[in-house]
């Protein structure tokens, strides 16, 4: 209390000081006001390198490059990511901020159920895998190298080994049980083939998280609980996805389900009941023979493609026995710990989503993970609505910037007509867009809000003043988080 009178106290003092010397004061204000400013999002100072394909040629191009899919190709057009090679790209602004709220969500939605987020090293020795046995079985698409010492090392697609490695220098006790530890990074995998941007890419981001249970029952529990937390992640991103029976694959264990987005250039086959939203992986099936009657409702099994975003696995004592991975019992007795790991495609589920939801010249972003959920374009500079039209965008700007705070992006180049500056924000796939053109200068303002992907029509396109524009926007901010 004594510390905040003192602070007040000079602050009063300083601006006592500020009204005396006069002028100066105006400066403060004048100064703080473009900083403040300086600090916005504007189009003029984004690093966005297009390079657009023209509509008379896009069927030719799509069918020279069949590796291309519709979301790679507007992101490399729109100056989303740029190829930095064969399966490798670079994340530019744009989605750099997606994939920053795409991990936010994610870290929100772990540490509700008691997830400590860890960073692995990228490159391991690769004598931990050949100590689990899976050196070897992965193939090519495991990338090897040699050190400057000659030593074998790994660039890691998933780390079951390097923590399983860890834990088991450690002996936990019963008490810490159960442990669950996650990290979102760089993987890699040498594809044969990659395609489809960062559907399939030689490196992405990952969410690997892997969880220890003192029994197999406990270890089941942790499951349901990871999988509810799944099941919150991806109904906030807001895309239609599939939770399928899975194969356990060369991760190995006895449980796992996969997450898709259903799509058409989507490489896993699936069977699915729409009666009872449940379904498996054809790879699943035994002896290729498939059983389309829903074992769970007895409604028709419908075969449909998807793009895989995440997995979970029930791993057992796979990895644990192995690398000796033990707790203290309740016996004071060494005891093998439980498994499970869980992933996510973070870079994957970015480009499926765009990919499910754009049309073939418009990205279109779920809106939780959309760069800016704003995009606000202002009269052209020296045009009769510009000192109106400025007006209404500061004044919108300050109140949006309260509950869309750090996600708006004015255009603000002068030399762009508002038409092309439209048409940029629609095909960069900013969910809302506020124009504010002629009609700012009426006797009773209005300015046009548009939200393209906006399942009812009556607001894909509206006119109204830009108090109830923002009274609006406020109202429907629960739908951008």
């Amino acid at each position: 209390m004594i510390l905040r009178s003192i602070r007040n106290k000079m602050l009063c003092n300083r601006t006592a000081e500020q009204i005396i010397i006069g002028g100066k004061l105006c400066n403060i204000i004048e100064n703080t006001w473009v900083l403040r400013k300086q600090l916005r999002h504007t189009v003029s100072k984004l690093y966005q390198p297009k390079e657009i394909t023209p509509r008379d040629k896009l069927e030719t191009v799509k069918k020279i490059d069949e590796s291309t899919s519709r979301s790679s190709r507007l992101m490399k057009e729109y100056g989303i990511t740029k190829s930095v090679g064969n399966g490798y790209f670079a994340l530019l602004p744009l989605a750099t901020r997606s994939i920053n709220k795409l991990t936010k969500l994610i870290d929100k939605e772990l540490e509700n159920v008691g997830c400590q987020k860890i960073f692995l090293p990228h490159t391991i020795s690769a004598d931990l895998w050949a100590k689990s046995g899976r050196l070897h079985g992965m193939g090519p698409e495991l990338i090897r190298y040699k050190d400057r010492h000659n030593k074998e090392m790994i660039l890691c697609p998933t780390h079951e080994e390097t923590i399983t490695s860890i834990i088991s220098s450690y002996e936990l006790s019963i008490k810490e049980l159960p442990l669950k530890l996650y990290q979102i990074g760089s993987k890699f995998r040498g594809e044969m083939r990659p395609k489809f941007g960062l559907i399939r890419a030689n490196e992405f981001i990952m969410k690997d998280l892997y969880t220890f249970d003192k029994d197999l029952d406990s270890a089941m529990d942790t499951y349901h609980q990871i999988c509810e937390a799944y099941k919150k992640i991806f109904d906030r991103v807001g895309v239609p996805y599939q939770r399928v029976e899975g194969d356990t694959g060369i991760m190995g264990g006895s449980l796992s389900h996969e997450y898709h987005y259903p799509a058409g250039i989507g490489q896993d086959l699936l069977l699915w009941c729409s009666e009872c939203s449940k379904g498996r992986n054809i790879e699943v099936e035994q002896n290729g023979e498939s059983n389309q009657v829903c074992e769970s409702c007895g409604g028709k099994l419908e075969e449909t493609k998807g793009i895989e975003v995440g997995h979970t696995f029930l791993l057992g004592q796979k990895y644990s026995k192995v690398f000796k991975a033990n707790f203290l019992g309740l016996k004071g007795k060494p005891e093998t710990l439980e498994m499970g790991c869980y992933g996510i495609g973070v870079t994957r589920v970015m480009a499926a989503a765009t990919e499910v939801l754009s049309t073939e010249t418009e990205l279109r972003w779920p809106r939780s993970i959309a760069p800016f959920s704003i995009c606000i374009i202002p009269p052209k500079t020296g045009s009769k609505e510009y000192n109106t039209g400025v007006g209404i965008m500061e004044q919108m700007y300050e109140q949006l910037n309260l509950h869309f705070q750090d996600d708006i992006i004015i255009d603000d180049r002068d030399k762009t007509t508002i038409g092309k500056k439209l048409v940029e924000a629609d095909r960069t796939g900013y969910p809302i867009i506020i124009v504010i053109g002629k009609k700012s200068t009426l006797a009773e303002p209005l300015v046009e809000i548009q939200i393209p992907s906006a399942l009812d029509e009556n607001l894909r396109k509206m006119e109204i003043s830009p108090q109830h524009a923002v009274q609006f926007l406020q109202s429907i901010k629960s739908d951008f988080s």
